[in-house]
């Protein structure tokens, strides 16, 4: 069920400071998906004509824009640029936003995706074959971005004809709303999960439409890196996914890197990362 890799170099592990400390990379471009200023995507494109292979990135900060926002992830998709790769980078309205939660921050990172097929000539991506890479509460989404297929037509979140994924890369993820509802220790706190979709039991349907183990199957491969040592989203979120995953017959494998927390998975420089980025790699064909 699980793949380990070998340690990395023994050290202290990287805090947000450490991070966000650094200069910060910048976007080629940004685009709207909405009239809304937060329904945007920055847009990172390599060198040279293309077409490029792309990644749609989906950053986390417990689904609350004023925790964290897309620029969170500006490290890691600078080195896809900087390796042929473009990325588009989306951000979405967090349940302290209006219009965020049910069903606006879901719809927002589902039409944010779905621009890519839109804008894919402009910056010369290849959109065919899409992989998606979600951090955090960003994994959920990913994952949720895959299984989209799989909701109802009379829900408010359908729709007719989502974004083809190919692969999934789940950084830290919380796939599992329920489970994250029940952990007071899951590094986003059990209100946040309320306030995005209820309590479980409260709204069936809406459940039913956004936590990930209600979807089974995706039939996508869906990969959860996780570090060994993250106080934020404990393994166990990985391990107990990834389970329901294969016994509803889905290929989901979990990564756990050993001296890891929650800050590696998206610094460039990482195990965590070079892990992610092989498997980006593997999903693109690349």
């Amino acid at each position: 069920m699980s793949e380990t890799q070998p340690p990395d170099a023994a050290g202290p592990l990287l805090t947000w400071p450490d991070l966000i400390g650094r200069a910060r990379p910048v976007p080629d471009a940004t685009i709207a998906y909405g009239p809304d200023a937060l329904q945007i995507v920055d847009v990172w494109r390599p060198a040279g004509p293309g077409p490029h292979p792309v990644v749609v990135m989906v950053h986390g900060g417990c689904w609350t824009t004023s925790i964290a926002d897309r620029t969170l992830m500006n490290w890691i998709a600078d080195d896809l640029r900087r390796d042929g790769i473009g990325v588009w980078n989306a951000e979405y309205r967090g349940v302290d936003r209006p219009g965020g939660g049910y069903p606006g921050t879901f719809a927002d990172v589902g039409a944010a995706a779905d621009a890519v097929r839109t804008h894919a000539a402009e910056f010369g991506f290849e959109a065919q074959r899409i992989v998606v890479v979600g951090h955090s509460a960003g994994g959920h989404l990913a994952l949720w971005l895959a299984a989209r297929p799989r909701i109802t037509p009379t829900s408010p979140l359908h729709t007719p004809q989502p974004l083809k994924i190919a692969r999934v890369v789940s950084l830290g993820g919380l796939p599992d709303l329920e489970a994250t509802a029940a952990s007071p220790d899951n590094g986003c706190g059990v209100e946040v999960v309320a306030r995005l979709v209820g309590q479980p039991g409260e709204r069936p349907d809406v459940y039913a439409d956004t936590s990930l183990p209600r979807l089974l199957p995706l039939g996508v491969p869906q990969d959860l890196v996780n570090g060994h040592e993250d106080r934020i989203v404990p393994v166990r979120f990985g391990t107990g996914y990834v389970a329901t995953a294969q016994a509803k017959g889905d290929a989901a494998r979990l990564h756990l890197v050993e001296r890891t927390g929650h800050v590696e998975l998206i610094a460039p420089e990482s195990a965590a990362w070079a892990q992610a980025k092989a498997l980006i790699k593997a999903g693109l064909n690349k």
